[in-house]
């Protein structure tokens, strides 16, 4: 047994209690009179103030701050599918990081239907239960259609975090690369490799950040995608086809100012990458396994800014930046949804975060090492406990904005001030 094998099954055991998560009571029940009002007949009191006022189940149940993590186990990490059971790790995963970035409770539910329609019907019949619901690890192109149906259809917040936790995340990397380089983000030609959820999103959010739809190519594993390709074709593909000759990733690359991974491990080799413009900047994302090494990339050229999906290496994209403190605002003032004008707000608030001082709690949370805005440094770090107030205020703000918020914040600096405190148990 390999030593990282080893070291996981082990943490997944330890303490005799299998799993990561457990369900504990925020009210105390230890006389009869607390149990008469945990449950039976106290309980029937709050049951007749929700049937006669259903806004009041934020009042007196745990709605407002429990999200679902569901999942049908169609595209787990990097594994592809293999089903829903093999699923829960992860979803207990999500669980664990919700709760210790931004003190939400997850309820994890792994569904056993590749069917959308039936996915789409359950998580709308469980709508009563949660303020929002995180969907994960939804093979394409079925997870656009279940995305989108249950936004228009639900009056929660719906995400689906492997489309646009990557995509905010990286969102904010490459407007801080753009800037380290002295790039436009309207200038950079950009090449995807992966056309699936992340991929498709990615790119999305890159336009909307500035960069020329005429500038993005994207390919997948049949090569450039397009205008006038017709294998292996879907809408969403169809959407990004563009007018070019290159028809391989190494032809699309050549003068190239970003890569982007979101796809197989070692598909870039260091000619690519040589063929590439002055600077470039490569999010070499494949987990485990970057599509590029780190050591091979920074090796082949000085002058790369380089990502990754992994701890281990400078500018890891990791997604435990965007969903927790995504929904930590969206709930703080009763989203509807989450928009568009939300995610990019996300963005920026980590890009902005980026470029301010590290304080010396968070280098010795790393070992000591040194951290700065520049080429190894575009991202924060997801230990950097001033996340939640930069983030979560900007998303909150920007639903209040938009019109989204049931219950709009005014008094910004008390919310950060809250939220400061509210998350000063995990971290002291």
């Amino acid at each position: 047994m390999d030593e990282l094998k080893e070291k996981a099954l082990r943490y997944h055991t330890m303490g005799g209690k299998p799993g990561k998560i457990e369900v504990v009571p925020t009210k105390p029940c230890q006389t009869a009179d607390e149990l008469s009002l945990a449950y039976t007949p106290g309980v029937a009191k709050p049951v007749l103030e929700i049937a006669d006022n259903p806004e009041d189940a934020y009042k007196y149940t745990s709605k407002g701050n429990l999200v679902a993590v569901i999942s049908n186990g169609t595209a787990i990490l990097g594994l592809g599918d293999r089903g829903a059971l093999a699923s829960k790790p992860v979803m207990e995963g999500k669980g664990v990081l919700f709760k210790r970035f931004a003190d939400i409770d997850v309820f994890d539910l792994e569904v056993d239907t590749k069917d959308p329609k039936k996915l789409i019907e359950i998580v709308k019949l469980l709508e009563p239960t949660f303020g929002g619901v995180n969907l994960e690890d939804i093979k394409a192109p079925e997870c656009f259609e279940i995305e989108q149906t249950l936004i228009r259809e639900c009056n929660i917040p719906i995400f689906h975090d492997d489309q646009h936790g990557t995509a905010i995340i990286s969102t904010a990397g490459i407007m801080n690369a753009a800037e380290i380089t002295g790039r436009k983000m309207e200038d950079l030609k950009v090449v995807f490799n992966g056309a699936g959820a992340a991929g498709v999103s990615c790119s999305k959010m890159f336009a909307a950040a500035g960069v020329k739809k005429e500038n993005i190519i994207m390919c997948d594993s049949k090569g450039v995608i397009f205008k006038g390709r017709t294998e292996r074709m879907t809408p969403e593909k169809e959407e990004m086809a563009v007018e070019t000759d290159a028809r391989t990733l190494a032809e699309a690359l050549v003068g190239a100012d970003a890569f982007i991974g979101l796809s197989v491990a070692d598909c870039v080799t260091p000619e690519m990458l040589l063929s590439m413009a002055d600077n470039p900047i490569v999010f070499a994302m494949s987990n485990p396994n970057p599509e590029i090494t780190y050591e091979t990339a920074t090796a082949t050229r000085s002058d790369v800014i380089m990502a990754t999906g992994r701890s281990d290496y400078p500018n890891q994209i990791n997604n435990v930046l965007g969903f927790p403190f995504i929904f930590r605002g969206a709930l703080d003032v009763r989203a509807t949804t989450i928009s568009e004008g939300m995610k990019m707000a996300a963005a920026k608030a980590l890009a902005d975060l980026a470029k301010e001082p590290v304080p010396e709690s968070i280098k010795k949370a790393y070992g000591g090492r040194e951290f700065s805005f520049g080429r190894d440094y575009i991202v924060p770090k997801p230990f950097d406990p001033r996340v939640i107030e930069w983030e979560a205020v900007a998303v909150a703000k920007a639903a209040c904005e938009e019109g989204l918020a049931k219950y709009p914040i005014t008094d910004w600096d008390g919310y950060a001030e809250r939220l400061r405190e509210r998350m000063k148990k995990y971290w002291e």
